[in-house]
């Protein structure tokens, strides 16, 4: 297993706010420009993972939120659906 693997591996345990978190960090940290060349290449491959990352968290917010109908009456539903919890 090499280290991107692992990256990847650790990345399934990480939140959306955790990620964002450490992409902001990234972008500060790249922007003051006080890195190695070989540390920003590292930095930014590590950026665009946690950017992916986030981009597949806030989908599947997005389609969790959707599973949440409303009548057309406007009024509460009677029933709902699970959300799919643990699918990922």
């Amino acid at each position: 297993m090499n280290d991107d693997d692992v990256r990847l591996k650790s990345m399934v345990d990480v939140t959306f706010e955790e990620a964002l978190k450490e992409l902001e960090a990234i972008v500060k940290s790249l922007e003051r420009g006080e890195t190695s060349l070989d540390d920003a290449i590292a930095a930014f491959e590590q950026g665009t993972r946690l950017k992916s990352h986030c981009q597949s968290r806030l989908e599947e917010a997005r389609m969790k939120v959707e599973k949440i109908k409303l009548p057309a009456t406007g009024k509460p539903p009677e029933s709902v659906s699970d959300f799919d919890i643990g699918e990922s």
